[in-house]
C-alpha cells in the first residue's frame, strides 16, 4: 500500500516507517522536524519506495496532495513532551486539533483508513488502576499546560469517533502508555533516555517529585506491530485501544536499575516539579493500562520486557 505518516521523522514514526518499508509498502513522511529529526530516518533514507516532506500538518494544501496519493494514514504529528508542551502551549493546542481535524477531514474526502495516536494522558489525574478505555476521566484545572495537553488528545479522539460514526470513515485510536526504545530523546522531558544518558555520563540522575509515582514501559517495537494489527483487523474500526505493557515499576526503581546497568557512578538527585516545569504542575502518581480489549481483538501481547528495552537504549546511545 501507500502509506503517509504524518511526525514520521519523530522517535515513534520512524520506527513505524522502517518496519512498514521493510513489509514491502511505499512510505511517505511529512514532519515539520519540531520534535523529529532527519537522523532518526538516516537507516532507511535512501530506500527506493521511501519519500519524505519537511512540513507541517496545519498546511492543508500540502497535506491534501500527501494524502490524496495514500491509501492508509498514520497520524502520529502532535506536540510531544511535558517540557515542550508547557513551554508552547498554543502551537500543542493548535498542531493537535486542527490537524487532526485536517488530518481526517483529507481523509475522508480520499477514503483513506487512519490510525490516531493518542496517549494515557487522557485518563488525567484518575486512580482507578487499570485505565480501561471506557473508564471516567478527571482533568485538573485549565490553568495547568499539561491539562491542555490532554484534552486536546481526548478532543482528536472525539473528532476520530465523530468522523466513523458520521461518515463511515475507517478510523482506529491507540491510546500510547510510555513508548520508549532508541532515537527516543530526553530533551522534552522522556524520562528514560534523559535517565540513560545521565549514568553514561556519570552525571546525577534527577528525579522529579517524590520518584514513587509508578509507569509501564513499552518498546517501540511492541507498539509499532500493535499499530500495524490493528489497522489490519476490520474489527477495530471505530474503536479506541490501550497500547503499553503492565510491567510497573517506580521512578526510583528506575533510575537505580538504570544505573546499575550501565556501571554508573551518577548520584541520584530529587528536584521538585515547580522547579522543573511550572508552577502548579501535577502529576499522576501510577498509570498501568488495562490491555483486555486489545488482546481479544488482536491477540497483542508485548515480547520485549524492560530490562531489553534498558540494554537496547544503552546500546543506542552508547554508539
Amino acid at each position: 500500500m501507500r502509506i503517509l505518516i504524518t511526525g514520521g521523522a519523530g522517535f515513534i514514526g520512524s520506527h513505524l516507517a522502517e518496519r512498514l518499508l521493510n513489509d514491502g509498502h511505499t512510505v511517505h513522511v511529512i514532519d515539520n522536524l519540531t520534535t523529529g529529526k532527519l537522523e532518526n530516518m538516516e537507516t532507511f533514507k535512501d530506500h527506493p519506495n521511501f519519500k519524505y516532506t519537511i512540513g507541517s500538518i496545519l498546511n492543508r494544501e500540502l497535506l491534501e496532495n500527501l494524502i490524496s496519493k495514500s491509501d492508509q494514514v498514520y497520524h502520529l504529528a502532535a506536540a510531544v513532551g511535558v517540557k515542550y508542551i508547557i513551554e508552547n502551549p498554543l502551537l500543542s493546542l493548535k498542531t493537535n486539533i486542527v490537524g487532526t481535524d485536517n488530518v481526517l477531514e483529507l481523509s475522508n474526502k480520499y477514503k483513506c483508513k487512519v490510525l490516531i495516536t493518542s496517549t494515557s494522558e487522557v485518563y488525567g489525574k484518575s486512580d482507578q488502576l487499570p485505565f480501561h478505555e471506557t473508564a471516567d476521566r478527571l482533568m485538573g484545572p485549565t490553568q495547568i499546560s499539561r491539562w491542555g495537553y490532554a484534552t486536546s488528545k481526548a478532543v482528536d479522539e472525539f473528532y476520530g469517533q465523530a468522523f466513523y460514526r458520521e461518515k463511515k470513515l475507517p478510523v482506529v485510536i491507540a491510546r500510547c502508555f510510555n513508548t520508549v526504545g532508541p532515537r527516543q530523546t530526553g530533551q522534552y522531558g522522556m524520562v528514560l533516555p534523559k535517565f540513560v544518558k545521565a549514568a553514561l555520563l556519570d552525571q546525577p540522575i534527577i528525579i522529579y517529585g517524590s520518584g514513587k509515582q509508578t509507569r509501564c514501559f513499552a518498546d517501540v517495537l511492541d507498539v509499532v506491530d500493535a499499530f500495524l494489527r490493528l489497522m489490519a483487523e476490520k474489527r477495530c474500526e471505530g474503536e479506541i485501544f490501550n497500547v503499553g505493557t503492565q510491567e510497573v515499576i517506580s521512578i526510583e526503581e528506575l533510575a537505580q536499575k538504570v544505573r546499575e546497568m550501565c556501571g554508573s557512578k551518577s548520584k541520584i538527585e530529587y528536584m521538585k516539579y515547580e522547579d522543573a516545569y511550572e508552577e502548579g504542575f501535577e502529576d499522576m502518581m501510577h498509570r498501568m493500562p488495562d490491555l483486555t480489549k486489545i488482546r481479544e481483538y488482536i491477540g497483542y501481547e508485548p515480547k520485549i520486557h524492560l530490562d531489553e528495552i534498558i540494554k537496547r537504549m544503552i546500546e543506542y546511545y552508547e554508539n
